[in-house]
């Protein structure tokens, strides 16, 4: 399998992918390591997982050379991404004791009440490209933490990231048959599919997603499925600097290209700002360097999947074709690499695609509304619920809208943010789990009642 660099076409690499054979003789040694790792004190796995955060920091800038090279996005985005992931390895380190202890419920003379969370075993985790050190630390961190083997597999996209992954767990003192690698695109993820695992994470399309819950059903063992969003967001007519407002749900918009599932893609503007809103907001836009994703300065660089170029084409194609109006971008730049002009758009309905599709690229559509109950409405007109959020000087009137969208989260004055104590959710089309939080430690557990009576 050939590893190129979106941004200038080139092959990188070539690794080996896996097949069925590879993949069973790596299930089978992650059967025999899981239960020695199981059996170790969470002080141990603590530690272990202590050195790999460490490491993450020490490797840094070699780590983020590779991450762009393979996925595209500027370098400086992707120092903050493992920066990101140190961030909420850190408070799975600060909380795991508190969430994987035993809990205990009554304890009396007579009786004693107790929980204990043991491991599931092992877990499969298919990732995702965009963000791989990010969602990867949601789902891997927590499992090993909780006594699981992993089977980790990366997207083809993201494949030297996670033989990376691999390589610094190794180095920090994970065992070698606690953590293993299945390199590969589509038939490296079917063969997972067929195999026994006690549990599937999954994070990337809805389409996908959907695929493996239809596969995994049967088996009934925990499949869980962080997928895309089509996250609304609103500007309300009480915004008094309406030129920060327009800059940061700008870069929540455009921020990694666009690809990120909790990005915004849709924008509603109450019409006493619309016009103040929108012009400061394309300005913003046009201001932002595009280029070589190695290059100082560059925020906008190479989309990972050559194949979204011709989906963001076909969404501006059709949303003018509606009457939408064009204000800045548009095309596909010409020359090398996988690169879109950020786009902004206007006029535009709820019932074009660009509205509720998922378009995972540097485009965006802003409508006037005239009040908040119209904002609401449009907001909620979509398959997705992953998140939402509202601009507003009054947090009782942003918390208003947002309690009525059935989202897994909220933001006031806020965007494209994740928290690792709070949980991660989907609605609908956008999944169904939870990582992070402590609901993302239990996640990878099989809680276990003890009644006993003296």
């Amino acid at each position: 399998m050939n590893i190129v660099n979106p941004a200038t076409e080139e092959i990188i690499t070539t690794v080996k992918e896996d097949d069925s054979k590879s993949l069973a003789h790596k299930r089978n040694l992650l059967k025999m390591g899981q239960k020695n790792w199981a059996a170790r004190s969470l002080t141990e796995r603590l530690a272990v997982i202590a050195q790999f955060y460490h490491l993450l920091d020490v490797e840094k800038e070699r780590l983020a050379a590779i991450l762009t090279a393979e996925v595209g996005k500027p370098l400086q985005q992707a120092r903050n991404e493992i920066n990101g992931a140190r961030t909420r390895i850190k408070w799975m380190l600060d909380h795991a004791v508190q969430y994987l202890s035993e809990e205990l419920v009554m304890d009396t003379p007579e009786l004693k009440e107790k929980i204990s969370y043991g491991p599931l075993g092992i877990i499969c985790n298919i990732s995702a490209w965009n963000y791989p050190y990010l969602v990867g630390v949601n789902v891997f961190i927590p499992a090993l933490l909780a006594g699981n083997g992993v089977m980790y597999k990366p997207s083809e996209y993201a494949t030297l990231t996670g033989l990376e992954i691999e390589k610094l767990l190794k180095q920090a003192g994970l065992p070698d048959d606690v953590f293993k690698i299945a390199i590969g695109a589509k038939e490296t993820g079917e063969h997972l599919l067929d195999m026994n695992f006690d549990g599937y994470f999954f994070t990337g399309s809805y389409r996908t997603g959907k695929h493996i819950y239809e596969r995994v059903a049967p088996k009934m063992v925990a499949c869980q499925l962080e997928l895309g969003g089509k996250d609304p967001l609103y500007v309300a007519d009480d915004v008094k600097d309406i030129t920060a407002v327009a800059a940061g749900t700008a870069d929540g918009a455009f921020y990694n290209n666009g690809q990120s599932c909790c990005a915004v893609e849709r924008i509603y503007v109450h019409e006493k700002v619309y016009d103040d809103y929108v012009s400061a907001f394309v300005k913003e836009v046009e201001s932002w360097k595009t280029g070589l994703p190695t290059e100082d300065g560059v925020y906008i660089g190479a989309l990972t999947r050559s194949e979204q170029l011709t989906v963001l084409e076909l969404q501006v194609k059709e949303a003018l074709q509606n009457g939408a109006v064009l204000l800045t971008g548009g095309k596909r730049k010409s020359g090398t690499g996988n690169y879109f002009e950020p786009t902004v758009l206007t006029n535009v309905t709820n019932h074009m695609k660009l509205m509720q599709e998922e378009s995972f690229g540097p485009i965006i559509g802003i409508m006037k509304v005239n009040d908040d109950a119209e904002a609401l409405y449009l907001m909620q007109d979509t398959a997705y619920g992953l998140t939402a959020a509202v601009y507003s000087e009054s947090r009782e009137r942003a918390e208003n809208i947002l309690s009525q969208i059935d989202s897994g989260t909220g933001y006031w004055n806020c965007c494209d943010r994740v928290s690792a104590g709070l949980p991660w959710s989907g609605r609908r089309h956008s999944g169904i789990g939870y990582t992070l939080s402590h609901q993302g430690f239990r996640a990878f557990t099989k809680p276990k009642a003890w009644h006993l009576r003296s």
